[in-house]
């Protein structure tokens, strides 16, 4: 039994619409090696592998924002060159990295989103947003703003991952 089957509010319906997309995510990976899953296929700098890695980086920080507040991310305004291309490696399957090993990591932090969530007392929880200039100025987001962000942003590369498979080999992931 899933975590989100043992739960049955609002945070159940949000579990299984990320769960689904971190499926089509996933599914868009079937089959390939490594060096697939490094490939550039399209105008984009994205490849398979990095997009695996980057919703995973994304939905672990998010997570730590829901539990520990601002803290739990960077603060993006004190970034430093070295920093930002770290944070550009996040997109990329490097080298010493494997398919199999970014999908392992992904399974892990989807393990601990969907148990955070389902532990959360209540959704409204909010926490003001980490200084970045992305950001608004003294916004705050709750819980359940973070878990839509996180649905979003899943869904949003699983259809960029379903174009670079695509370009890649014409396999899709759907139709």
């Amino acid at each position: 039994m899933t975590v989100a089957e043992l739960i049955t509010d609002e945070r159940a319906d949000l579990l299984e619409a990320l769960a689904k997309h971190r499926h089509f995510l996933r599914f868009t990976t079937r089959d390939l090696t490594d060096e697939q899953a490094r490939q550039r296929t399209t105008a984009s700098e994205l490849c398979l592998g990095g997009l695996v890695k980057h919703v995973t980086e994304v939905e672990r920080n998010w997570v730590d924002f829901i539990l520990e507040g601002p803290s739990g991310m960077p603060d993006f305004t004190e970034m430093t060159e070295d920093d930002w291309a770290r944070r550009a490696d996040g997109f990329r399957l490097l080298p010493e990295e494997t398919l199999a090993g970014v999908l392992d990591e992904y399974a892990e932090v989807a393990r601990r989103t969907d148990e955070v969530v389902a532990a959360l007392p209540d959704l409204g929880v909010s926490h003001p947003l980490p200084d970045a200039p992305w950001f608004e100025a003294g916004a705050r987001w709750s819980a359940r703003r973070v878990l839509v962000h996180i649905v979003a942003e899943t869904a949003q590369h699983a259809g960029h991952a379903d174009i670079i498979r695509e370009s890649l080999d014409g396999a899709k992931s759907m139709g």
